[in-house]
């Protein structure tokens, strides 16, 4: 109501954001009066985002790194925060953060990685090593003019992430990591080798591995109830997939969607994985064992940036054996050693950024501010 008031004055000006609200002066029988917006009310996590909410964010292709990258953005002269996505998912993981930030005078910017949506996705796995998908987003930094950004990842985008800021560290101000820790590299084992021998041959890594197995499975069930699948999971444990069930389940079975993720959001991710398939997803992890050996220089290597870390406590990922310990008995630490914030969210799992949107928007907001 407050925003619609005011959408129908004359704004004369806005003059500030905090974490209250957004201070704007309007005009009223001749006399400025300042007026502040709760964002809470401006962005609120139970409304269903609107066509004119989304019209707000803006679409192009740019050419980065011998690839085209569709990037969605919120244009804004404030500081840049670019969110990366994980699997299997889009930029579109993050519109409720892009819409959050911006009206707090962020500019938001979230691509589809290489592999997904409607960035081109290479066929072999050989080209999504973390010196592609990072290059990639150099060069998108470089297109836009961005020196520096401040950085938030989940999933996937929370590895593309550590290893952004891994190997350039100058162009990130803090970085804002969900679900997934940093994994230093072993330089005895390689990694697949390690989950087979800790988790067995029907961990899901494990049977990613060979190139079409996973997507013939993946493709005897109906994209959306795949999306629906995955995305509503709570479960914490290991997540292992015998070949005789296969990773599309079974293909009638009826999934509740929760609150937060509606059919029209499942039917976003599945129209363009329809178009696409998943092999662009499946691609990173079956570079996982070819990252290891050309991460060999890094072994050893700290992450060198401000850092806040939020995972659900019914993470699958939180849950894997060792990552508990890892977190809080000062392992994180040591190899992040500018960690300053670590959040565990009570009985969230593993989509984290779409489950409780308002409170991971804060979050961000909170630690980026400082900077």
């Amino acid at each position: 109501m407050v925003t619609s008031l005011i959408s129908k004055r004359c704004i004369s000006s806005l003059v500030g954001v905090d974490h209250f609200g957004i201070f704007y002066v309007v005009w009223v029988h001749g006399r400025p009066v300042l007026i502040i917006v709760r964002v809470d009310l401006v962005y609120h996590r139970h409304t269903l985002l609107s066509g004119r909410d989304m019209e707000t964010i803006k679409h192009s292709k740019i050419p980065v790194n011998g690839i085209n990258m569709h990037v969605a953005e919120i244009p804004g002269d404030g500081p840049p925060v670019l969110f990366l996505h994980g699997f299997p998912e889009l930029w579109y993981s993050w519109r409720h953060q892009m819409l959050y930030l911006s009206a707090l005078g962020y500019r938001t910017i979230a691509p589809d990685l290489r592999g997904f949506g409607d960035t081109d996705a290479p066929p072999s796995a050989a080209e999504y090593t973390a010196f592609h998908v990072v290059g990639d987003l150099v060069g998108l930094l470089d297109a836009l003019g961005l020196k520096q950004v401040f950085l938030v990842g989940h999933d996937w985008g929370a590895n593309v992430a550590w290893n952004l800021c891994l190997l350039r560290p100058d162009r990130i101000k803090a970085l804002v990591n969900t679900s997934v820790v940093f994994s230093p590299r072993n330089p005895v084992r390689k990694p697949i080798e390690s989950m087979r021998a800790m988790f067995g041959n029907d961990y899901y890594i494990c049977r990613f591995q060979q190139p079409g197995e996973a997507e013939e499975e993946l493709a005897r069930v109906d994209t959306a109830q795949v999306i629906k699948k995955f995305l509503t999971s709570r479960n914490p444990g290991l997540l292992c997939v015998p070949k005789e069930v296969g990773f599309g389940g079974k293909p009638n079975s009826k999934i509740t969607l929760p609150s937060w993720l509606s059919e029209d959001d499942v039917n976003y991710y599945a129209t363009k994985f329809n178009r696409t398939g998943f092999t662009g997803g499946l691609n990173y992890y079956r570079a996982i064992d070819l990252n290891w050996e050309l991460m060999a220089p890094w072994t050893g290597v700290q992450i060198k940036v401000p850092v806040k870390f939020i995972v659900g406590d019914l993470d699958l990922t939180y849950n894997t054996p060792g990552v508990k310990d890892f977190i809080h008995k000062g392992g994180f630490n040591k190899h992040v050693p500018f960690l300053q914030e670590v959040v565990i969210m009570e009985g969230v799992a593993h989509f984290i950024n779409q489950e409780k949107p308002q409170e991971v928007s804060e979050h961000i907001y909170d630690f980026i501010k400082k900077f």
